[in-house]
């Protein structure tokens, strides 16, 4: 896969889109005079293909890299970079079936700046409107000015009023009299009328007062009646009591019983689950004080931490369920009287021995693993300070240490050596003994406990709460049945009040005082209308004047009004041509930016497009990058899985090596016990079968005696009878006795010395030495594995950097060769070291080996070390390789000698050189060359005569 054209447009010097096409699979170089932008089609490669480090591509942010910041109306900077992937064999995993691949960057110029430009367009264009508005009503104004002149203009001429223009003066005359007239008539009837509703009025007034007696009666009673409501809505707005109150107070306290239940059945099985917690008894004597009883310790307790309650159960162990009394008299009486249902034990507070940790030994762990990683286990709990010695001897002698390294420390330290347990409840003893593993459900009873502690004081918070709303309903009771007697009270009264005033509204009396107040105020309406007919009468009359007047002066003033209507017309006229010479020049304005708003809106709507696709496709990128980021995590983690099982494997293999070399001992003192027992067994053996073949001689030889001598089954009972030839005193039985005693002797010190049970001794031990010899073979097998992999993996790390050592010392030679002819270099290990031991850097001029490194020039140096990082390159070669003047300190043959190493030594990668000097680019296949035009980078390309690889 290689570049094979690329797009810029707006990304630093190149303001307008531009394509650099046909590059050539192996070799191109850029060249073109400095600031021309040369560099930046390789920043531009740099930008496509994900570069974070901005200031390798020359910018302090991305904002730099657009076309002037943006500044020259060009607000984005794309570059697109187009991959022939024709070589299925080289195509990037999941895209070989694409021929090409484009990949596309984008920076949009702070789109804010963009919204803000099209809202200031926008203003400028309300204004536009505003103030092209403001001249047309203007110009309105004075077409209609103008008209008004040139009718009063035409009036004067042909006689008439300026202020009518249908009718002359003489007309306008006739009408105001006939408007005079019609006036004075309508006030005429206006009078009339008034003084017929004062008769009647007065009448109608004479008729109400003869029925006051009768409406004062009936307003005395409305009185009574609005007094009494407004009384019982006093007395109901004076209780306590509220509308509604009592039902809410019910619905709380169906609620509460109902949280109430729940609590008691939580708490209810809570101490089912903690029976062994709950201790119960009778009272041993009469009149017995419970109070010396404290409890049991786990109820005793308040743990302050729950994430140290697996922990502090694994620390009391069995001591969690003792009962804590205040003496052993205490103990004694339930022991015997109290009808304890299970077996308990009894910590007396008179007493018990506590065992604490010595401050100084506190002090010693806390400056070892430091305080929050080691805490006394008494600290950790709460308690009444009478029951300190008891939890001082449950409690006081055991460190709670966060890590297990923490809980070794602890416990095998010499100046510590105190028994310690893990929060997940793994035991250290001093002694070695370690207890741990699997520990289900630890600290299930103590953070039961905790349960039930927080169960039960919700349920009494909700009883307390219960309580309190039954004496509010309690006292409410009293006061509700008031308060509905009083409800009760008002709706009659007020439906009493409302039918009284509905007859009133019906009494003649209230009829005769509705009508006289309709009178009152027809006969205001009256006289108003006759004060308006009178103010209208006498402005017709001024009318008529004016007219006789002006009729009088029409001939003495009319060539002076004419005069002056010339004039306003005339003025009038210029103002509206000015007028309408700023409409159509805010017109114009209003339209450039519109048009100008509708571009720039176009302008956005595109950008947003590109914006919505180019987040679209970012967020399908993260998506693959976390995906990949998950692969390499879930490599990391196999590959630190892997090596913490190596380092595992190796204690394990260094464990078993001691385990071995004791086993070995164990088994040389067994052996050499095994061969004394063997001695000896053999010994006692021979013994007993000598004695065995004595006895077997003896009663074979009894027998055959018998056998051969019958007389001795006749004779047998004269045996050692005096007189008898059987008398063993006159044959000395002393000597037979003390032989025989001898003998006893003999086999009871054999009794001692002889172990009975030494053949199941020697089949346990043999038995045990076959396991252990067994376990050896299998320690030995486990090593003699894990020691092969490691050597098969030391030896394929020396293959391969052997491997990696030649291949880059061979290109490192011919590239400095190619780059410096007539020399020689090479990576070779110091004298008296391996290649493993590290490498040196040798040159030779002349077959003649330098020394030291010193001995070079600049430029020799230079080429050197470009040379050796070609080389460390070329072992896995890169498809892309981007040099950006990397000849400027060289002279004119090294740059040639660069252009040929090049296509010497990649002929499977693609190189982009940018280059002043012609001898390096003179080598390439396809040549561009940059100039910069009117601020503007331009590109053109020029291929070589003979494109090689």
């Amino acid at each position: 896969m290689y570049i094979k054209e690329i797009c810029l447009e707006g990304f630093k010097s190149y303001a307008t889109r531009t394509v650099v096409p046909g590059f050539d699979p192996f070799f191109n170089a850029i060249t073109g005079l400095n600031g021309s932008g040369k560099s930046n089609i390789l920043d531009s490669i740099c930008f496509v293909l994900g570069i974070t480090n901005l200031q390798q591509v020359r910018a302090a942010n991305l904002q730099e890299l657009v076309y002037k910041q943006g500044q020259a109306g060009i607000t984005k900077a794309t570059v697109s970079i187009i991959f022939d992937n024709s070589d299925r064999s080289r195509s990037p995993l999941g895209y070989e079936d694409h021929s090409e691949i484009t990949v596309t960057r984008q920076i949009i110029h702070n789109i804010e700046d963009l919204r803000q430009s099209i809202e200031d367009k926008a203003i400028a264009v309300q204004k536009s409107e505003e103030g092209a508005a403001d001249l047309k009503k203007r110009v309105e104004d004075l077409s209609k000015s103008l008209e008004e002149h040139e009718r009063e203009h035409q009036a004067v001429l042909a006689g008439k009023s300026s202020d009518n223009e249908e009718k002359c003066l003489e007309d306008q005359l006739g009408d105001a009299k006939v408007a005079v007239g019609a006036a004075e008539t309508e006030l005429k009837q206006l009078k009339t009328k008034i003084s017929h509703c004062e008769k009647e009025l007065g009448e109608k007034t004479r008729q109400l007062m003869s029925k006051r007696v009768e409406a004062v009666d009936v307003e005395n009673e409305l009185n009574s009646r609005t007094k009494g409501v407004e009384k019982v809505k006093i007395e109901l707005e004076s209780l306590p009591c509220k509308e509604g109150q009592m039902e809410a107070l019910q619905k709380d306290r169906a609620s509460e019983l109902e949280l109430i239940q729940k609590l008691k059945d939580g708490v209810r099985d809570l101490l089912a689950q903690i029976a062994n917690v709950q201790f119960t008894y009778c009272d041993p004597v009469k009149n017995f004080d419970r109070s010396k009883v404290k409890g049991v310790v786990a109820k005793l307790i308040k743990v302050k931490d729950s994430s140290t309650m697996t922990a502090l159960e694994v620390t009391a162990g069995g001591k969690l369920f003792n009962v804590v009394v205040d003496s052993e008299n205490t103990g004694k009486q339930l022991l015997q009287n109290g009808d304890l249902r299970r077996r308990v034990t009894i910590i007396p507070l008179n007493k018990i021995q506590p065992n604490t940790v010595p401050p100084r030994v506190q002090q010693a762990a806390i400056r070892l693993v430091g305080k929050e990683n080691a805490k006394l286990a008494l600290s950790l709990v709460g308690y009444d300070k009478e029951l300190e010695s008891a939890m001082e001897y449950v409690f006081g002698a055991t460190f709670v240490c966060k890590t297990t390294d923490a809980a070794k420390e602890v416990a095998f330290n010499r100046e510590i050596c105190t028994h310690s347990v893990t929060l997940e409840g793994d035991i250290f003893q001093p002694s070695g003994l370690l207890t741990g593993g699997s520990r289900r459900g630890g600290g299930d009873v103590l953070r039961q406990l905790h349960d039930l502690a927080e169960a039960e004081s919700k349920l009494a918070e909700h009883q307390k709460r219960l309580s309190e709303i039954e004496v509010k309903i309690a006292d409410l009771l009293p006061l509700q049945k008031k308060f509905m007697d009083l409800k009760s009270q008002l709706e009659l009264k007020m439906h009493d009040l409302s039918l009284f005033q509905n007859r009133a509204e019906k009494n003649e009396h209230h009829k005769l005082a509705e009508m006289v107040k309709s009178i009152e105020q027809e006969l205001e309406q009256a006289k108003s209308a006759v004060k308006e007919k009178q103010i209208l009468c006498e402005k017709h009359v001024s009318t008529v004047l004016e007219l006789e007047k002006s009729i009088r002066d029409h001939d003495n003033n009319r060539e002076g009004r004419l005069k002056d209507l010339e004039r306003k017309i005339k003025a009038t006229k210029a103002q509206m041509q000015s007028t309408s010479k700023d409409l159509k020049g805010h017109e114009n304005e209003r339209e450039r930016f519109v048009m100008e708003r509708e571009a720039v809106i176009q302008e956005q709507s595109s950008l947003e497009s590109q914006l919505a696709s180019l987040r679209m496709q970012i967020n399908n990128l993260s998506l693959e990058v976390q995906e990949q980021v998950a692969k390499v995590d879930s490599l990391k983690k196999n590959r630190d899985q892997l090596q913490s099982e190596l380092n595992s494997i190796r204690i394990k293999m260094k464990e078993c090596d001691s385990q071995i070399s004791s086993i070995l001992k164990e088994q040389q003192n067994l052996q050499h016990k095994l061969s004394d027992l063997k001695l000896e067994r053999k010994k006692l053996e021979n013994e007993v079968k000598q004695m065995e073949r004595e006895q077997k001689d003896c009663s074979t030889k009894v027998d055959k005696l018998i056998e051969k001598h019958a007389w001795i089954a006749t004779e047998w009972q004269l045996f050692g009878r005096g007189g008898t030839d059987y008398d063993f005193v006159s044959r000395d039985p002393h000597k037979a006795r003390e032989e025989l005693e001898k003998l006893q002797a003999e086999q009871s010190s054999l009794e001692k010395r002889v172990n009975k049970k030494v053949m199941a001794m020697f089949e346990k031990a043999e038995d045990e030495h076959n396991d252990l010899m067994s376990k050896k073979n299998t320690v030995e097998n486990d090593k003699s594995k894990i020691k092969k992999t490691i050597e098969e993996l030391d030896e394929k790390k020396k293959e391969t950097l052997k491997v990696t050592w030649v291949k880059v010392n061979n290109d490192f030679g011919s590239i400095f060769s190619t780059l410096l002819p007539g020399t020689m270099a090479k990576l070779e290990p110091p004298e008296g070291c391996s290649f493993l031991d590290g490498l040196e850097v040798r040159v030779a001029f002349g077959g003649v080996w330098k020394q030291s490194l010193s001995e070079l020039s600049g430029g020799q140096r230079s080429l050197l070390a470009l040379s050796l990082i070609l080389a460390l390159l070329l072992f896995k070669p890169a498809p892309l390789y981007i040099l950006d003047e990397v000849d400027a300190a060289l002279d004119l043959s090294h740059t040639q000698n660069i252009g040929r190493m090049i296509k010497a030594h990649f002929p499977h990668s693609q190189f982009i050189v940018v280059s002043l000097k012609e001898g390096m680019f003179n080598n390439a296949n396809v040549l561009f060359r940059t100039k910069f035009v009117d601020g503007v980078s331009t590109v053109q390309r020029t291929v070589a005569s003979k494109p090689s690889r």
